[in-house]
């Protein structure tokens, strides 16, 4: 393994050649320069892992030098070093850029410590660079399938708020049709973020946790808190927050919320200091925030407030076309993580996947697809491999077979027509038969043809 190299910046000869030979018998690979000039030529010719610069000297200082390194290699650090030590000094250093900030004459102890911190660092912000790299590849707007004019209209509005990071986007949709997926591609696409995407789940954290998760607590500020800890708005600093089921968050703490989104600050549980609040906030829930607001269980401001840029993802029974191709999507990913042939979807396995309701919606069918991918011997999927017509998820009973048959029927108050209700029984009739358009009819006493015309 090739050791680090290290560029050494001094334009006394003599702590020039001492910092060298230290550099060397550490089993570093050292690289000198007796100018502040002289280290950004090197610069330019190889790679560097970490700098060590002199403080005081004639054509730049140290301090110039770091700032001129930070602007052109940012995550490249920098150890400064000097004889006129001062705490404004060592202040403007670390403002400046500098990783760290050492007196001569340095403890070669404390010089060893101090270099090692700054590999490590340099080495998590390599990892985390091509991290990011890899999610923002995958989490594109163009890794989003679909054909749907509805979903694509979505995505178009989406990619025309990614350069608006101060912006609240609110993502309305059911339960696994996407939502996060799209809040990941509009961070992912601001390259002007590069910070974390955070995400919380507000239904998940008991109402006395939450305010802490999100904010932070200092030390002794309650029962239980012995030591101080950040929230998720700290560590979303540069990147995204994601708030998921927005609807579900106590009142109390929707007060605190609209605070933050309104004047961008947030103070931690036991302080009264304002800390900036520095990310994109996202929110997505799969409630109607609107009829939570006139229940009164959800704050009016804060619903305005949020509901800046709201965009509406259209469940998958609405954008059936969409299936073939999540379907193909999926298997491309499934070969590769299970290693098996995966030939396709047979016809009648497509008629069922088009036929059903998915309540689950895409989260749904990837789920019903990996479990048909395992089961597969012969690599074709058929119906009974996805195990659709056997889930308890849609909420919603098939017609049984026998003297009675049971339906719940779900439509919003200003859709619900008999054209409505009639087209929903046809629906849940050919989920129950697996796309069986024939027998569904049978079973309903109509002709295969008015399927047809659904």
């Amino acid at each position: 393994m090739k050791s680090p190299s290290i560029l050494a910046v001094d334009d006394q000869s003599i702590f020039l050649f001492l910092l060298e030979n230290h550099l060397r018998e550490k089993g570093f690979t050292p690289l000198t320069a007796s100018s502040a000039t002289e280290a950004l030529s090197i610069l330019e010719k190889q790679h560097v892992d970490l700098i060590i610069s002199d403080l005081m000297m004639p054509d730049m200082d140290g301090l110039q030098l770091t700032e001129k390194v930070k602007s052109l290699y940012p995550s490249l650090p920098i150890i400064v070093i000097t004889a006129h030590g001062s705490v404004e000094s060592a202040v403007t250093a670390m403002r400046r850029g500098a990783f760290d900030y050492l007196e001569k004459p340095y403890d070669p102890d404390d010089l060893q410590i101090t270099i090692q911190r700054a590999l490590s660092y340099t080495h998590a912000i390599r990892e985390n660079e091509q991290i990011t790299g890899m999610l923002r590849e995958r989490f594109t707007f163009q890794s989003i399938v679909t054909v749907n004019p509805a979903m694509k209209q979505v995505l178009e509005l989406a990619s025309k708020v990614v350069s608006s990071p101060q912006t609240t986007i609110a993502i309305y949709g059911e339960s696994g049709c996407g939502k996060e997926v799209v809040a990941r591609a509009i961070h992912y696409a601001g390259k002007g973020l590069p910070g974390s995407f955070i995400a919380v789940n507000c239904a998940a954290i008991p109402e006395n946790l939450l305010e802490s998760e999100l904010f932070g607590h200092v030390r002794g500020a309650f029962t239980g808190a012995d030591r101080d800890r950040e929230g998720k708005f700290s560590a979303a600093k540069g990147g995204t927050l994601l708030l998921d089921e927005i609807g579900d968050m106590p009142l109390p703490l929707q007060a605190k919320l609209l605070r933050v989104i309104q004047e961008r600050v947030f103070e931690k549980i036991g302080t009264n200091t304002p800390v900036p609040a520095e990310c994109r906030v996202i929110v997505t829930t799969n409630r109607n925030l609107a009829d939570l607001v006139a229940a009164g269980s959800f704050r009016e401001d804060l619903y305005h407030r949020i509901n800046v840029f709201p965009l509406s993802i259209p469940p998958l029974r609405e954008r059936k076309e969409d299936i073939p191709l999540l379907c193909e999507h999926v298997l491309a990913k499934l070969r590769q993580h299970l290693g098996k042939p995966l030939h396709g979807i047979s016809p009648e396995t497509m008629d069922a996947m088009l036929a059903y309701h998915w309540p689950g919606n895409v989260r749904e069918l990837r789920n019903s697809m990996e479990r048909a991918a395992i089961l597969t011997d012969n690599g074709m999927i058929d119906p009974d491999h996805l195990g659709i017509h056997h889930s308890p998820a849609s909420g919603r009973a098939c017609p049984a077979e026998g003297n009675t048959v049971s339906y719940e029927l779900s439509i919003p108050y200003d859709e619900l027509s008999l054209e409505a209700l009639t087209g929903q029984i046809m629906e849940i009739t050919l989920e129950r038969c697996r796309g069986n358009k024939s027998k569904a009819a049978k079973l309903l006493h109509v002709t295969r043809k008015a399927y047809y015309r659904t």
